[in-house]
């Protein structure tokens, strides 16, 4: 069970063995995590649940990452959500998109723990 300081993190991964890598690295920082695996999926599970950050891939076979948080921004309750993008999408436009759809941090994979693990921080730092 989550204790009362423990922050939430959702990662939304569509390759079952990344996502569990991701969520693996977050338990590891001590956060509690939420996975789900498709855009549709995660925008009806962020209507539930209000993680203190998401993180994102772009390249989902349903709903894609973009679409996800378009739909997260758009939200007066969700829109201050901290999201991580990683993705294997590392086109210098690939990136301005993600930024510019409302991405605190782009991140390329591979990602390396400590990458992840510090983006993660700051982004829920700068949240609060």
């Amino acid at each position: 069970m989550a204790s009362p300081t423990q922050k939430t993190i959702m990662i939304v991964e569509d390759e079952p063995d990344t996502a569990e890598m991701f969520a693996e690295m977050m338990r590891l920082s001590g956060y509690r995590v939420i996975k789900t695996y498709g855009g549709a999926a995660a925008m009806s599970m962020l209507t539930v649940e209000h993680p203190d950050a998401l993180v994102l891939d772009l390249m989902m076979p349903d709903v894609s990452g973009l679409e996800v948080l378009r739909f997260l921004r758009r939200e007066p309750n969700l829109a201050m959500i901290p999201v991580i993008v990683v993705s294997a999408k590392s086109l210098p436009s690939d990136i301005k998109d993600g930024l510019d759809a409302g991405a605190s941090i782009y991140l390329t994979k591979p990602v390396a723990f400590l990458d992840l693990k510090r983006a993660v921080e700051d982004s829920i730092a700068s949240r609060a």
